[in-house]
């Protein structure tokens, strides 16, 4: 499978490169909106982690192998695509809370990747979700 037009024509060669014009560089933060604009306009696969040892100390490819058995909403990570969707439909304050406290997820790792469903070569990214505990809601939104 070809990647995309979009995909070829960011800058750089390698994936890391061209995940970094973005602005998804390892260490960086990134809105979870323009998480998932990468994941549908540039076919970037994206993982958000929800367990900081697993998402720093494991490879992806190892972490999905091993968690592929267990339903998708049982694993310690989920793609940014399913977590908006679950959550859209869960919540119906979900976008406008979103809008008014942007969630920042933290980039843990940008490269690419055997995909497990096409055997192809794709890029990803995994970044880790701010714990509960880090997100300040009674605070009032920024203007």
């Amino acid at each position: 499978m070809e990647k995309n037009a979009a995909w070829e024509a960011l800058p750089g060669e390698r994936p890391e490169e061209k995940l970094r014009s973005l602005g998804a560089m390892k260490g960086g933060m990134l809105d979870i909106r323009m998480l998932d604009e990468i994941q549908r306009r540039y076919d970037v696969e994206v993982y958000l982690f929800f367990e900081e040892d697993l998402a720093r100390t494991r490879v992806l490819e190892s972490v999905l192998e091993e968690f592929d058995p267990v339903p998708e909403f049982g694993r310690p990570y989920v793609t940014v695509g399913s977590f908006l969707r679950f959550t859209r439909e869960n919540d119906p304050s979900f976008e406008q809370t979103i809008r008014d406290f942007p969630l920042v997820i933290e980039i843990v790792n940008t490269g690419e990747m055997q995909s497990s469903g096409h055997g192809t070569i794709v890029p990803f990214i995994t970044g880790l979700m701010p714990f509960l505990d880090e997100m300040d809601v009674d605070v009032d939104p920024p203007c």
